[in-house]
């Protein structure tokens, strides 16, 4: 078990507390030892090993005590205890946007509510309204929290989709017979979020594969299982399917399950106008089966260049097809920087030196150190004194480590009415400054787009950061005039940030044809405020893959001596 899974045992028990009043200060230290668990180099499993736990700030031999229980067994008495002691609806409860323990506990004391449907209803009623630190607009919200919850429901993000999907592929593939394996589905297409996970795999003995599938280590259960698929249920809650294939077939049954629907209507319409009919198993026609040895040879046979994963949405890639290859769409191996990164100067988990060489380790060439400005103080933002400290620190750490450049950045507030939280003067002493809004998420959307066209004509921003706001399967973005704020950032030379976190990866793709065609140059920017955030870089890559994106469109693909030039060039 490793770092990460404890992390999230204890953030569990944090939870749980919660809903039940515990202790606050008991709760906080809990918090606390599941984020200093999280960011330490050393792994818990050593520490035990040594039986160190409890010579790490924050973790008491009580706590470490059931750590190595943790370990150990792979559960945790006290977590069970919580557990039993929760009703299951409120932990539900508490997946719903804008409700906290606080305000679930009163629900449940005051009124009894004990699960979404009973809170939908009681919504509806006027009731949750009544109750003291409530009010209309709140259960209003409520509302469209439910809504937005059960809309979502059963989805997951993509850091966890690929992460499982990887670890399924791996297993497959070493395993005996097996000739070829591939990932399918909308976590190749690079989606933002997918239901489940897709694998199809040849193989000459289905059976025994199938047999191996239903006994691999992460399946908590096995929900269907026949001669050519077997269907399971992981333990991270995620479904899965195997399809087992006979090598012949892979590449149709790759491309198929791939999709998009409309993508694969429009594959059969064209198959069919060439007399040909295409399925899962193959295509063929009156003289016989047409032999395809990968996907390429499939979108030959229909005189079309080969359509990347990403791209097939049905959204005019079968047209472009025809015209000639596609441009290599853009790869992380491209980023050249870093851009957007935090620190422990404000709400990040590691030094400005942690962050420069962890980016440097992962073969960048220059970082931007982006922490909060003054107004973000809840995320322990900045004032001017304490950002020319940071400077101090960053030339200090600059003049001790080679090969990366450690810019002075700043991620500043877009107030309410478009002005940002520094004044222009001391904006412009900074090398890199991107600008997001943190707050006021309810405005109109005259409002917003107003307030962020503002921001982005201020020639001292570079980069509009996560514009819409959005956090996926929490929250919708406000509403924006998106081509308003892109036609804005094309007239001053303003890029505009894919936020890769996989709760974000905000601006939406299909925004991205339209900054392409005007010219606006998109930061593939991680916002990691941990050095293991920096390694998420690959999320926003497949959004910019998605949205059809190449190197010479990335602002953080250029070299650092002509990214320096390019944002110089703001008007």
């Amino acid at each position: 078990m490793d770092n990460r899974a404890v992390a999230d045992v204890l953030e569990e028990m944090v939870m749980l507390m919660g809903l039940k009043g515990e202790n606050a200060f008991r709760t906080r230290a809990y918090a606390n030892a599941a984020r200093r668990i999280e960011t330490m180099e050393e792994t818990v499993q050593d520490l035990a090993e040594k039986g160190e736990l409890d010579s790490v700030k924050g973790i008491g031999k009580g706590l470490a005590a059931g750590i190595s229980e943790l370990l150990e067994s792979g559960k945790m008495a006290s977590l069970e205890k919580l557990r039993q002691s929760v009703p299951e609806g409120l932990v539900e409860m508490m997946d719903v946007p804008g409700l906290g323990s606080k305000k679930v506990r009163a629900l449940y004391e005051e009124m009894q509510i004990s699960d979404i449907d009973a809170l939908a209803k009681a919504c509806e009623a006027g009731e949750v309204e009544k109750l003291s630190g409530f009010g209309k607009k709140t259960a209003e919200k409520v509302l469209q929290g439910i809504a937005f919850l059960q809309e979502h429901r059963g989805r997951f993000l993509a850091d966890t989709a690929l992460n499982e999907a990887e670890k399924i592929r791996s297993f497959l593939a070493e395993q005996e017979g097996v000739i070829r394996v591939g990932v399918t589905g909308s976590i190749r297409r690079r989606c933002e979020t997918t239901k489940d996970v897709d694998v199809v795999a040849s193989t000459d003995d289905p059976a025994a594969l199938g047999e191996v599938f239903a006994e691999y280590e992460e399946v908590w259960e096995v929900t269907g299982q026949g001669e050519t698929k077997v269907s399971v249920i992981l333990k991270s809650g995620m479904g899965a399917d195997l399809r087992m294939v006979v090598d012949e077939v892979f590449p149709f049954t790759l491309h198929h399950f791939t999709g998009s629907k409309e993508h694969n209507t429009q594959m059969r319409a064209r198959a069919k106008a060439r007399g040909l009919k295409m399925s899962e198993y193959g295509l063929a026609g009156d003289s016989g089966d047409v032999v395809c040895k990968d996907e390429e040879e499939i979108f030959g046979a229909l005189g079309l260049s080969f359509v990347p994963p990403e791209l097939r949405e049905g959204l005019g890639e079968i047209e472009r097809a025809e015209t000639g290859a596609f441009e290599p769409l853009v790869t992380e191996n491209d980023l050249k920087g870093t851009l957007h990164v935090h620190t422990s100067h404000s709400d990040g988990r590691a030094s400005v030196e942690g962050m420069a060489r962890a980016a440097l380790a992962l073969g960048h060439t220059y970082i931007g150190i982006c922490d909060h400005s003054r107004a973000a103080a809840y995320a322990g933002g900045l004032t001017e004194e304490r950002v020319r400290a940071q400077w101090d620190e960053i030339d200090q750490v600059q003049g001790e480590l080679e090969g990366i450049r450690i810019l002075k950045g700043i991620e500043v507030d877009i107030m309410s009415e478009g002005d940002l939280d520094f004044e222009d003067p001391f904006l412009a002493e900074f090398e890199l400054v991107v600008a997001s809004v943190h707050s006021r998420f309810g405005m109109s959307q005259a409002e917003a787009t107003e307030r962020i066209v503002k921001a982005v004509l201020n020639p001292n921003v570079h980069i509009l950061g996560h514009p819409t706001g959005r956090l996926l399967l929490s929250r919708d973005g406000y509403p924006l005039d998106l081509r308003a704020v892109l036609d804005a950032a094309a007239d001053t030379g303003t890029s505009v940030e894919v936020n890769a976190n996989p709760r974000r990866l905000d601006i939406d793709w299909r925004h991205l044809a339209y900054a392409k065609a005007q010219g606006v140059m998109i930061s593939i920017n991680t916002d990691a405020h941990s050095t293991g955030g920096l390694e998420q870089m690959n999320y926003g890559v497949g959004i910019a893959r998605k949205g059809g994106l190449t190197a010479s469109d990335v602002l953080n693909a250029l070299p650092v001596d002509d990214f320096m030039t390019r944002i110089s060039r703001k008007s």
